[in-house]
């Protein structure tokens, strides 16, 4: 009884959606308040505040979300790159099916935009994740990298120490610049892999295939065979069993 009793003392009562919001919206207040023009709230499907703002200001305003008291973020959750290349857009255009389906996939078109002297300003995207304790809230920054080749985006490794392989990560995957970073090199990518596989010009199939050759005793890499096809459509799913009320219900 006694080791029950102590597991119920230390449950922590829930928050119901509509006090996450008032906290939201107080923590919305502040910023706002304090940055002003250098910052733009973007609506958010899960009830996250996030915020964009331009990577010229992101060192001084990620400073102040930590250092100053009204915000408290000392917590970098995540670090993450986007690519927006084919956003808002389908490459799987169909008005008939067929009865295998097989004949209805897509060949991608070859695109080479890495040699591009300058990308759309709002192709690459840093994400950042936060999470303040003492406020027990979270919070979204978004940074675009501009229209530079390569990407350009300055490193908070100075501000949150957690941010080291979060931006090694993005560079290996997306081929984004974290100006200042102390090691900044691939992380999860082999020993000279070109390209990065997670920018959507970037071949589904890969450049590269690997195979054991028996005669020379090792490895060997070869430009790859497979042809690449689009053969399941692309789904986004946007229907009751998504809808706000229905969780909030729950």
């Amino acid at each position: 009884m006694a080791s029950s009793s102590c597991r119920e003392r230390f449950v922590a009562p829930l928050r119901s959606p509509d006090n996450m919001s008032d906290q939201n919206e107080k923590m919305a207040n502040k910023i706002e308040a304090r940055f002003g023009d250098q910052i733009i709230r973007v609506p958010s499907t899960c009830h996250e505040l996030t915020y964009e703002l331009n990577k010229d200001d992101l060192l001084e305003v990620a400073t102040a979300l930590r250092n100053e008291a009204d915000f408290g973020f000392e917590m970098l959750i995540d670090v993450c790159g986007l690519d927006y290349l084919h956003y808002g857009h389908t490459e799987w255009e169909t008005k008939s099916a067929s009865g295998t389906g097989f004949s209805r996939g897509v060949k991608r078109k070859s695109v080479i935009l890495d040699e591009a002297d300058e990308f759309d300003p709002k192709r690459f995207a840093v994400v950042y994740h936060l999470l303040s304790i003492q406020n027990n809230i979270r919070l979204r920054l978004r940074v675009y990298a501009g229209i530079t080749n390569p990407p350009i985006v300055k490193s908070v490794v100075d501000i949150w120490n957690g941010a080291n392989w979060f931006e090694r990560e993005a560079f290996d995957l997306f081929g984004i610049i974290f100006e200042g970073h102390p090691d900044l090199r691939r992380i999860l990518t082999d020993y000279g892999f070109i390209g990065h596989p997670f920018r959507k010009d970037f071949p589904v199939m890969g450049n590269v295939e690997v195979s054991y050759d028996t005669e020379q005793g090792r490895v060997m890499y070869k430009p790859v065979s497979i042809e690449p096809r689009t053969l399941v459509p692309r789904t986004i799913r946007d229907d009751n069993r998504y809808s706000t009320d229905l969780k909030d219900a729950n």
